[in-house]
Parts: structure tokens; sequence; C-alpha cells
């Protein structure tokens, strides 16, 4: 079975071999404080990565994050997110599963065009031009994810059900044999899609180009995302776009861990951790509009000792 680049928080590189990403705005900084906790993928049998940076833990404007989190949440984090303590080997609770509690969000779009800056601004046709037929978690948080999909989704083979999995790939992580009356796939290579069992059908886009989706009004039950959100550029307008594909009520997962190819996420990831990234995401909804509000499950598979994974998830309003 193919891997990923399976490096934890414990497995330190050279930070003198790596180069610094485009800086964040102030106003993510003064509510975020400074982080960096990036893990690249690699091919099977390839060198471990060299390039992995970590940061220092973040400390958090507790008056400014208050009102965003909630005075309970913030002084469960204390000072600071306890996010190197898998570092140190020890287990460690986070409290992400409360991010979305309560939240008072900022009446306007509270992130400026540097935040969404990647430190590789290639065009990602020629990033993903080669097609990588490997998993970007470890095999504890893809059964995680399988085992949730298989709660959330509707009952197998429905032939009126349609599901959308974007940024798609050679796999989806769907529960085994699971069927639907349409399962569409969007992704970046299209000899990764292909081989993708799972998919009746399958586009590809650069969404960071063109973040228009080529489906109908009203179409899917479900639309996924799996560990891909922190690769968008045009957040907002895709997370609308998601909503317009929704019917209904319909279920928008987007999943996600704290691996990626650091050089294509944005700033805005880069320079933030978990409990953050939680945040982040659910304001993407939020400031998309027409979905119920954003809620956060913590479905890691053993804290501290596996990918993390976390799921944010919302459904498009009823009309």
């Amino acid at each position: 079975m193919f891997k990923s680049c399976a490096l934890s928080t414990s497995q330190l590189c050279s930070r003198s071999s790596v180069r610094d990403f485009p800086s964040r705005t102030d106003s993510i900084r003064s509510v975020f404080g400074a982080k960096r906790n990036l893990v690249c993928h690699r091919q099977p049998n390839a060198p471990a990565c060299a390039h992995m940076q970590m940061g220092r833990r973040p400390l958090l404007n507790r008056g400014l994050l208050a009102g965003i989190l909630g005075t309970s949440l913030v002084q469960g984090f204390g000072l600071a997110l306890p996010q190197m303590a898998a570092a140190r080997g020890k287990p460690f609770s986070s409290n992400v599963d409360k991010v979305l509690d309560n939240v008072t969000w900022p009446d306007a779009w509270p992130y400026q065009k540097s935040d969404f800056q990647r430190f590789d601004e290639s065009p990602d046709t020629v990033f993903y031009d080669e097609p990588r037929f490997v998993t970007h978690i470890d095999d504890a948080a893809i059964a995680a994810l399988t085992a949730y999909y298989a709660k959330v989704f509707p009952e197998s083979g429905q032939s009126d059900t349609a599901l959308l999995d974007v940024c798609s790939s050679w796999i989806s992580h769907y529960p085994e044999g699971f069927a639907a009356g349409r399962i569409s796939g969007l992704g970046m290579n299209e000899e990764e899609l292909a081989r993708n069992p799972i998919l009746s059908d399958f586009a590809v886009r650069d969404l960071n180009v063109n973040p228009l989706l080529p489906y109908e009004d009203n179409t899917f039950d479900v639309v996924t995302n799996t560990v891909s959100v922190d690769y968008l550029n045009k957040p907002l307008e895709m997370m609308k776009e998601v909503n317009r594909v929704l019917k209904p009520g319909g279920l928008a997962v987007m999943s996600f861990s704290n691996r990626c190819f650091p050089t294509k996420a944005i700033s805005l990831w880069t320079a933030t951790g978990d409990p953050d990234h939680v945040w982040i995401v659910g304001s993407y909804f939020h400031y998309a509009g027409g979905f119920t509000s954003p809620q956060v499950d913590d479905i890691s598979p053993n804290p501290g000792r596996t990918d993390p994974m976390y799921v944010v998830y919302a459904r498009k309003a009823e009309a």
C-alpha cells in the first residue's frame, strides 16, 4: 500500500534549510501569534523530508481571542496551545472540538490577499502534472475518516443520491462498497482521477484559477474535500460554489490534518496551528453564506501518536 510521508513532530529537521514563507497580516498575527508546523509528503521509499519546519507555540492574544472563541475556551487553552506535546512524545488534548462553539464572527471577512499567498506561486498545473499515487495521511487517520463518512453519508445504494469529491485524487476514502446514483470527482490530475474506482464521472479543474464548479445548482447531497482546503487561494468563492451545487439541506464536509505540501499551502495555514485551522475553515462557511452554523468533529484516532484528523461541516440552509 502506498504510504504518506509519515514524519511526526518529533522528527525535527534542520531549520537552516527552510526558507521563510509569505508573512500573514497583522490581524491574523494578533489572534493566532507566531507558529510554523509543516510536514511534507513523499513518494514511497523516497528520502525523508529535510524541509519540515517546527515553530514556536503560539502566544495567544487572550482578549481578542475571547471575543471570537468565548472566554471559557480561551481559559481552557491557557497562554499557549499545547501543539508541541507530540514532539515530547506525550498525548495531548487541544479542545479543538470546542473551537466553533458560540463563535462571534467579525463583521467582515477578516483576511487579506497576502494571507492566501504561497511560497511557490508557480502554476498548480505544473506542480500536479505528474500523478502522485500516494496517501497524504496515515492509515489510522484514513480509517477514522472513512468511518466518519460511513456515519454521515446517505444510505448506500440510493439511485437518487449524488456526491461530489472536490480536490479529488486516485482515492476518496469513501466507505468500501458505497454506491450512489452519482459520485463525481473534481481534481487536478486526470490520471489520478481516472484511477479512482468510486467515481462515476470526473472533471479536471484548477480551483485556484477558476473556483467555479462545473455543475448545475442543487445537484449534490454531499460535497467532500479531504486534506486539500489548505491549498485553496480563493476559498470564499469556492465555498459559495459548494453551497450553490448542494441540494437544500445537503452536507459539506471539509476534513484536514496537519500534513501538507508546505510550498503550496497558503501562508495563513502554514503560520497557524490545528485549532486555528478549525476556526479558519469554519469562517469560510460563515462568510460564504447560505450554510447552517459550522461545526467541528475531532476524529483524531490517537492524539499525539497518529496523524490528527478534523472535520468541519455544515449544511446548506433549507429553501
